[in-house]
């Protein structure tokens, strides 16, 4: 007889784990097995939705992965099964986050390891400030190694999100991609970056290449935007959503008051009904857009229940950062509530729309966990609303969130409003007219901008309602050559214009950005770069360079199948991405050549001791509980002229030349003024409103204040604090960073415990 092998008939047992394939293969063709626990923890993770619907939703995919009888499955194949099923339920948003984190996975662009290993236990050239902010500001939380990112981590996740957008892009579109023309490509971005030629704005550094942007779009890319209230009986509570969506992502808002005297406030309906918000961005939106349209449509108010809202301190997925509670967006409905009520059966004025946008604003900030950026734009002949800020109770409450512009018209009567500059350097005029007529300013206009209809927060860029705008910056003192800036012109363009190839989540804005394809390539260290190179040498390379970008435009733009820029150059205030490079912001003179910067952190961070540890002096804040002051010696290697010894004219001279070289949007600047020049405040006003498109002026005191951001010292001074500084090291820390706002310049960062601070 033969020999055969016996069967054993418990192999013939049929259990439920048979009916399902046994293998799963990813997209890198890899093989797991098959579990669906980890499609239930993957969906939820992934969308965000509950649990147990979860789990409803997998069981019902698994109905169907059952009938292909396949032993190993796709990725890709599960997903479109669960997409499906997804859309049957009514989740259209989750589906599509879904959906389109099958085509991101897969089309991942990856740096090589091999170039990635020379720069993992280096240090860039940081400036004396730049490694102590980054990790408090833009070093993301690695969860798994309980440490944050160091800068090359940084880069990387940030260079490849960017070269991971334009190869979706062409994947998409079926255009070419030739993988080793974009690994040099990449690398040079990532060189770029380390050597602070140029760098991506703070929202990029905290927000590319993470897997929320692939989740929600490109909004929290961007670094500011507007939004008009001008079509508000069409458009209703919408400005007031977006603006409060956007800085909920970190974005720079700037809006209007072109809807005063037109919605009349009604009385909600005598109804109720019950509005769980969600534990969400989104939710929170929704729960300011029901309460508004009760008093926009008489629809009824809504009983919120906050339960769900996680408590203060929880880690934020995702976006990154700790929560603040319920408690600021209670404070936040109650506050308009008791303003929408004192207005029944009137119009909303200019001030009350002031008043709403700041109040979402002072939400946001949400005890300093988020920062907020607003500018508010006002008619130049509304009295009340330039004079707002003078009710104190209401500026200490809420009124400290926007930075206040009026619509300058050429020929107005400047002396009207030289004593409220004098005081507190408001109101900011922006030239609208010459940001719609004119791209740089002394050529022939050319109305490209005739839509526009406001600015970002800090004035750099001209926008229509509901456009979002990338700035990134260059810096030219970092450069020896102009063509080894324009080399970098060419990187700085590319990540920008890399961000306009992915939509957001709101769909109007969609439909500027996709016509506009807006972007703002900046220059910081402006008078470094003076100092270093020659006045005249740096405005020739910036008249050659905007030339060199606008070629790059035509050629990319036909790559890529988008539309041609709209405006492509601007100066943005710069702050805190010139401190990781040691350069002086925008195109703003240093404190002194030498001298003592202040800033401020959690007494809770473990940067403390870190610090404390290297030697930097570090004390109790004066004006907190909760913070802690660090000094930090700065030595301008770059040195010009101090602020204090450069008149008003001269700096509307630089902004005057910028604006005509170089930015097509706009120059943001703050002119600092001392007391003798305020009696030529109205004629310098007069002599550039036909130069430029606008600026804030600033009153150059001293405060008196303790622990005062800059203070000078003696050349001796400073060589005796650094020598007692011991060497920058790799510091491993927890930080739960925040990430910035767009416009990171001392006056654009929002924060009310600096606006409150009192003289002893």
């Amino acid at each position: 007889m033969v020999q055969s092998i016996i069967p054993n008939n418990d192999n013939n047992k049929l259990t439920v784990l048979d009916i399902f394939p046994r293998f799963i293969k990813n997209s890198r063709g890899d093989l797991k097995p098959f579990d669906p626990d980890k499609l239930v923890k993957s969906l939820n993770k992934e969308t965000g939705l509950d649990w147990n619907e979860c789990i409803i939703i997998v069981k019902e995919s698994l109905k169907k992965i059952t009938i292909l009888a396949l032993k190993t499955i796709q990725t890709s194949m599960i997903r479109e099964i669960m997409c499906l099923e997804l859309m049957a339920r009514g989740y259209i948003k989750e589906r599509n986050i879904y959906a389109k984190l099958i085509l991101s996975s897969v089309l991942k662009f990856k740096l090589e390891e091999a170039f990635i290993e020379k720069f993992k236990k280096i240090q860039p050239d940081w400036g004396p400030l730049g490694y102590i902010t980054y990790k408090r500001t833009y070093a993301r939380l690695i969860e798994n190694e309980n440490r944050t990112e160091e800068f090359y981590e940084t880069i990387r996740r940030v260079v490849e999100g960017a070269y991971s957008i334009q190869k979706e892009h062409c994947f998409k579109l079926s255009l070419p991609w030739i993988p080793e023309k974009a690994q040099k490509s990449a690398q040079t971005m990532f060189e770029k970056i380390w050597n602070f030629k140029f760098i991506p704005p703070g929202r990029g550094l905290w927000m590319m290449g993470t897997e929320f942007i692939d989740k929600h779009g490109s909004m929290a890319l961007n670094n500011c935007g507007f939004c008009s209230t001008e079509d508000i009986l069409i458009k209703k509570a919408k400005p007031f959503e977006w603006l409060m969506d956007a800085l909920m992502l970190g974005v720079g808002v700037g809006f209007d008051t072109k809807g005063a005297g037109k919605q009349i406030i009604k009385e909600p309906k005598d109804e109720t009904f019950v509005f769980e918000i969600p534990d969400s961005r989104e939710g929170w939106v929704h729960a300011l857009r029901y309460l508004l349209l009760a008093y926009f449509d008489g629809d009824p108010i809504p009983v919120y229940d906050f339960s769900k809202i996680r408590p203060a301190g929880a880690l934020i997925r995702g976006f990154g950062g700790v929560a603040s509670g319920p408690e600021p967006l209670q404070e936040m409905l109650n506050s308009q509530k008791e303003l929408l009520d004192k207005r029944i059966g009137s119009t909303l004025t200019s001030v009350d729309i002031v008043d709403m946008m700041n109040l979402i604003g002072k939400c946001v900030v949400a005890g300093n966990v988020r920062r907020s950026a607003q500018i508010a734009l006002g008619s130049s002949d509304d009295e009340e609303y330039i004079n707002c800020k003078q009710d104190k109770e209401a500026l200490y409450h809420h009124r400290w969130a926007s930075n206040n512009s009026i619509i300058g018209k050429k020929g107005m009567d400047y002396f009207k409003i030289v004593e409220s500059i004098a005081k507190n350097g408001e109101p900011g005029i922006i030239f609208l007219e010459n940001a719609k007529n004119f791209s740089r300013m002394g050529y022939e206009a050319d109305f490209k901008d005739k839509k526009a209809v406001g600015v970002n927060p800090c004035g750099e860029q001209t926008l229509e309602s509901f456009e979002l705008c990338c700035l990134v910056e260059t810096f030219p003192s970092r450069h020896d050559s102009y063509e080894e800036f324009e080399e970098t012109l060419k990187y700085a363009y590319l990540y920008a214009k890399s961000v306009t190839l992915v939509n957001t989540h709101w769909n109007e804005t969609n439909a500027v950005m996709g016509k506009n394809r807006r972007i703002g390539t900046s220059q910081t260290g402006i008078i470094d770069a003076f100092a270093k190179h020659g006045r005249r040498t740096v405005l020739e390379w910036s008249d050659k360079g905007y030339d060199y970008l606008r070629q790059i435009d035509e050629n990319y733009s036909d790559f890529f199948c988008v539309p041609q820029s709209i405006k492509i150059t601007t100066v943005k205030p710069s702050g805190t991405v010139s401190l990781l490079a040691g350069v002086s912001p925008g195109i703003h003179y240093p404190h002194a050549e030498y001298y003592i910067r202040r800033i401020r952190i959690s007494n809770k961070s473990s940067l403390v001791d870190l610090l404390r540890e290297a030697n930097y002096p570090v004390e109790k804040d004066a004006y907190s509980d909760n913070s802690m002051v660090v000094e930090f010696p700065i030595h301008e290697k770059n040195f010009l002229r101090a602020k204090k010894d450069t008149t008003m004219w001269e700096q509307l001279a630089n902004a005057i030349d910028y604006q005509h070289y170089w930015s097509d949007n706009q120059v943001s600047i703050t002119v600092t003024f001392q007391e003798h020049e305020i009696s030529s405040i109205p004629y310098a006003l007069s002599f550039v409103e036909d130069k430029i498109k606008g600026l804030s002026m600033l009153p150059l005191t001293e405060s008196g204040y303790k622990q005062m951001p800059y203070e000078t010292i003696s050349q001796d001074d400073y060589e005796k604090r650094i020598s007692q500084l011991k060497p920058i090291k790799m510091w491993k820390t927890t930080e739960k960073s925040a990430g910035t706002v767009y416009c990171d310049g001392d006056s654009c960062q929002i924060i009310p415990e600096k606006k409150l601070i009192k003289k002893d």
